[in-house]
């Protein structure tokens, strides 16, 4: 015999209960504690805000007029020397370069003095220093990177120097030895000494273009390049490339080099071939290519860099058109 299912009634609580009576107002004490708290806050804010602003006020005041430090922080040593560059220079450098008297202040360092200390060396292209008192010097240089090697005389001594796109010569401090090895030396230039500086190089931006063309476009063929000649720049426009295997190189300098280059690297392997390398590869006569070879006998061209070799004489034959079907320069 079946029987009905029994259906519990769901409980009941309070909530379920409707109420026609208004939520209780915040009391006056309620209100007084919520606005004591959000004044706390708002003061805690200020008091951070005002010693952030007051801090900034006092290291930009003491900036610009350090007299407002006070006698206490004016007889503090510097004891840290902050540098910052693009280059290879160290805070070794910068400590002999700057040489700051021992217990020296900040108080008592001449800026523009220190700077033009930094500036001396050549290699250093732009330098600003700031005072962080009490004992903190920061000291940030831009520095100039070289693109080859020149031999130089200074006081009967003779030494390897750096020159820069710019044509600053400078000693050259912090580098990697390996990666100067890889910059040719300079030949055909004369540099000329004022109060005891080098001045520039000139011309310096045509050679840079040319190193730094072979060097992205054809490495294999700069690695053995060792000496840029300037020696015949001015009076015929060439920049001559003498090569480890012997061979001169001829530029074009108001040619493409792009197209000197490639034109050079198509050729090269098979020239290397020979039974004796090319004397000369002449790539300045536009689409004409000139190779001469040495006799049997004659000496190789020199690879010094302290002084322009004498260039063997090359034979008058045989010469090779690479571009035989272009049309020969008129004679004028």
């Amino acid at each position: 015999m079946s029987k009905d299912p029994v259906i519990i009634p769901t409980a009941r609580t309070w909530k379920s209960i409707s109420q026609d009576i208004k939520p209780r107002a915040m009391s006056r004490e309620g209100k007084r504690r919520l606005t004591l708290s959000g004044l706390r806050v708002a003061g805690v804010a200020l008091v951070i805000v005002g010693v952030a602003w007051g801090s900034w006020e006092v290291r930009q005041a003491l900036q610009e007029n350090p007299n407002k430090v006070p006698d206490s922080a004016k007889t503090v040593a510097v004891k840290h020397l902050e540098l910052r560059t693009d280059g290879v220079l160290g805070n070794d450098w910068l400590v002999r370069t700057l040489a700051l008297p021992k217990n020296a202040s900040l108080m008592e360092l001449d800026l523009q003095g220190l700077r033009q200390r930094l500036l001396a060396s050549g290699q250093v292209t732009s330098a600003s220093l700031t005072k962080s008192f009490p004992e903190t010097l920061k000291v940030q240089v831009a520095e100039r990177s070289p693109v080859a090697r020149l031999m130089a005389e200074l006081h009967g001594e003779k030494m390897a120097l750096l020159v820069a796109r710019d044509g600053v010569v400078f000693e050259g401090i912090g580098y990697d030895a390996a990666m100067i090895g890889t910059l040719p030396w300079l030949d055909g230039v004369e540099l000329k000494l004022t109060e005891g500086k080098f001045q520039p190089v000139e011309n310096m931006g045509l050679v840079a273009d040319l190193l730094g063309r072979a060097r992205f476009d054809a490495e294999h063929l700069y690695k053995t390049w060792q000496v840029v000649s300037l020696a015949r720049l001015k009076t015929d426009g060439e920049l001559i490339v003498r090569t480890k295997p012997g061979t001169a190189v001829v530029f074009g300098a108001h040619g493409d080099f792009f197209q000197q280059i490639a034109k050079l690297d198509y050729h090269w392997d098979t020239l290397l071939k020979e039974a004796s390398p090319p004397a000369k590869i002449d790539l300045s006569l536009g689409r004409e290519v000139l190779v001469s070879f040495q006799t049997p006998g004659m000496a190789n061209l020199g690879t010094s860099p302290a002084a322009a070799p004498t260039p063997a004489k090359p034979a008058p034959a045989p010469a090779y058109n690479f571009f035989p079907n272009s049309q020969p320069k008129p004679k004028l």
